[in-house]
């Protein structure tokens, strides 16, 4: 029996949707702005980071349905986007960093120099962010999105229902993710079937160091996808949240190695010499961290090249309804 509550959501136009994704993201991008500007908690930079991206998410997904005001465009949301992504890129280093431990009293001792560099070097990035914060273009920026929260202006398309449109909209966004070349990385194939290749321990920061770029995008695209699928949560069976939960572990574990990678040249770039040879114990231990973050990718990697759960992924897209049978229980 469907409740009160499955019908209002069943009953959803594109446009009532849209206003309340947009509205509820904004808000959260712009609440933790004071606690940015005052610099005491990189978490409330994280969080502002955070709603910024998926501000721009709904936007990206629901824009051929809205009317935005040119100084709410996506184009002043990347800059500040972009500001924010320096300083908070910086406080994942220096975290990564200070989670190693146990080095002998010269490597500590080229540690924190690297540290005292990095502060320096951060200190100057939330200075163009707070000059950003404080910009008219900032300002005029909220003030647009304030005005059509107020006044929503909307293609005709936005009167349709959304669970019309729901599989049109999801349905390229897993395309274009299983698709990624990333997932091919360290693979070859024998009869149609992808066969995925271990990588020696000594030859992984090397072999991660080729391919890095590709696998930074795939990231970046698993974030995405994240952000967009979880729009749309109530429209779905558990399963589904089964999914984005997929989704987010994938983005982790290649951040885990992206991190440990770039941590990696960021050091012997600081040093100006190799980091095996220079600080052998760091070195050490962020090898063995990527190489256990990329044994853990290689088994999300072999689930997402398998044919039947990428039919069956499709699938559970196309199926809408909490009423009927899931037909894709070969996901689980």
């Amino acid at each position: 029996m469907t409740t009160t509550a499955e019908k209002k959501t069943q009953l959803q136009t594109l446009d009532s949707f849209t206003h309340r994704a947009i509205a509820k993201h904004f808000k959260k991008f712009v609440k933790h702005e004071a606690e940015v500007l005052q610099d005491q908690d990189p978490e409330c930079l994280h969080q502002m980071r955070v709603g910024i991206r998926r501000l721009r998410t709904a936007i990206q997904v629901f824009g051929f349905t809205i009317k935005l005001p040119k100084e709410a465009s996506d184009r002043r949301l990347s800059k500040i986007a972009h500001a924010l992504g320096a300083v908070r890129d910086l406080d994942v280093l220096q975290a990564e960093l200070e989670a190693q431990t146990n080095f002998p009293p010269i490597e500590q001792e080229a540690m924190t120099t690297v540290l005292k560099k990095m502060h320096r070097q951060r200190k100057q990035e939330f200075d163009e962010l707070k000059h950003t914060l404080k910009s008219g273009k900032y300002q005029d920026l909220k003030d647009a999105f304030e005005e059509w929260l107020e006044q929503p202006n909307h293609e005709a398309i936005a009167q349709i229902s959304i669970l019309e449109v729901l599989p049109d909209l999801l349905l390229p966004l897993i395309s274009k993710i299983l698709l990624h070349p990333g997932w091919l990385i360290g693979t070859t194939f024998e009869n149609g079937s992808a066969i995925v290749h271990s990588v020696p321990l000594e030859a992984i920061h090397e072999f991660l160091a080729q391919h890095s770029l590709v696998l930074h995008d795939l990231r970046k695209q698993m974030k995405r996808i994240r952000y967009q699928t979880e729009l749309f949560v109530d429209f779905y069976d558990t399963r589904y949240s089964d999914r984005i939960e997929e989704f987010k572990t994938i983005q982790e574990v290649l951040g885990q190695i992206q991190d440990s990678t770039v941590l990696q040249d960021y050091l012997a770039n600081q040093l100006k010499v190799s980091l095996q040879e220079s600080c052998p114990t760091v070195a050490n231990q962020l090898t063995q961290k990527t190489a256990q973050a990329w044994e853990q990718w290689q088994i999300l990697q072999k689930h997402y090249l398998d044919a039947e759960f990428r039919t069956a992924l499709r699938l559970q897209i196309v199926n809408t309804s909490k009423d009927k049978p899931n037909q894709a229980e070969t996901l689980n």
